[in-house]
């Protein structure tokens, strides 16, 4: 188990040096100048200009800036915003908190739906739930995200008036942002609000996750459904059977415990898939969290806070992925034996 484990953690070191290297590349290809969107003066003189490239630090060649970048990363230090002159982690830490909730939600939503009907989609293969089950899980997984967003809107929240169209909180609710309990909205609003409050933060709630949740649901649902079939056709299953075993127990005790090995697996990668998503779920919807935060940097030119915000979501990904390939390897034996 030890070396499964060193090994996974030997992956990460490479992969973190890539993500630095492919951001700080990526972000200084984009074209046009940070310093003239910064200050907003397009007719600078150039003695003003070069001298707020030297303040930026813009003015160094890029490998010694990508040095200076590396070595602040090192030290816990991801740079301060060209625009706001705030650290790069002050300004991350709050807007995290509000995109892993809404995460949070929609993978809570995609799992709690998902595998159920994957579940029974197997067990009824062949009948109309099957087929209805398949019919929709391809139609979530290829359905914009942003088209799926402003038509739940224009339903949900303006032709039946059931839901907020945006934001993670109505602006009647008084919480004391400057010094917030969590940080995360629906634990907030269940201590600290008044009466109200926590229904008002789940309302808000809803479209974005159901939004941000359709593409993991639609796979989990059709991972599920494969597994499934692919393990109620093994012998010990028809074994069980024939020892009288119920029909639910069959299927709950002995089938789905180990139908939920891959379904695992894909879980841990939908977290990327939902940190794209999450991009324009946020835009959609007007939530406050690190979708918007990296597009508004984009568009300013940002440097610091586009390759801050890159790589501390990409860090983020890795270690879900590896502490789910370390569950895969707990859960199934044979994988840490064989990789």
């Amino acid at each position: 188990m030890l070396q499964f484990i060193l090994r996974r953690l030997g992956l990460v070191i490479p992969t973190f040096i890539g993500i630095t290297l492919l951001t700080f590349a990526f972000v200084h290809m984009i074209p046009g100048d940070p310093v003239l969107i910064m200050a907003g003066e397009r007719g600078m003189s150039a003695e003003r200009h070069a001298q707020l490239m030297a303040e930026m630090g813009l003015d160094k060649p890029l490998w010694e800036q990508y040095l200076h970048y590396i070595n602040g990363v090192l030290h816990g230090d991801l740079g301060i915003s060209l625009k706001s002159r705030i650290p790069v982690w002050d300004e991350f830490v709050p807007r995290f908190k509000a995109t892993f909730e809404l995460g949070f939600c929609a993978m809570l939503f995609a799992i709690s739906v998902g595998i159920p009907v994957g579940v029974l989609a197997a067990v009824k293969r062949g009948s109309v739930f099957d087929h209805t089950a398949i019919g929709l899980s391809l139609t979530g997984y290829s359905m914009p995200i942003f088209w799926w967003g402003i038509m739940l809107i224009m339903l949900v929240s303006v032709q039946w008036d059931l839901t907020p169209v945006s934001g993670r909180i109505s602006d009647s609710v008084f919480l004391d942002d400057s010094n917030p309990l969590t940080g995360f909205m629906l634990i907030d609003t269940l201590i600290w609000g008044e009466e109200g409050d926590f229904v008002d933060a789940v309302m808000h709630m809803v479209l974005p996750a159901i939004v941000l949740g359709t593409i993991p649901l639609a796979v989990i649902v059709r991972m599920t459904r494969s597994s499934m079939l692919e393990v109620l056709g093994e012998d010990y299953i028809r074994t069980a059977r024939a020892k009288g075993l119920s029909r639910i127990r069959v299927i709950i005790v002995h089938a789905l415990r180990n139908a939920l090995l891959p379904v695992v697996t894909v879980i841990g990668l939908q977290v990327g898939i939902m940190l794209a998503g999450a991009i324009l779920t946020e835009t959609i919807f007007s939530w406050p969290g690190l979708g918007r935060w990296l597009i508004d940097a984009l568009q300013r030119r940002d440097y610091p806070v586009v390759q801050g915000g890159v790589l501390l979501a990409a860090t983020m990904i890795i270690l879900v992925n590896l502490v789910v390939d370390l569950l895969y390897g707990v859960v199934n034996p044979r994988i840490r034996h064989n990789k």
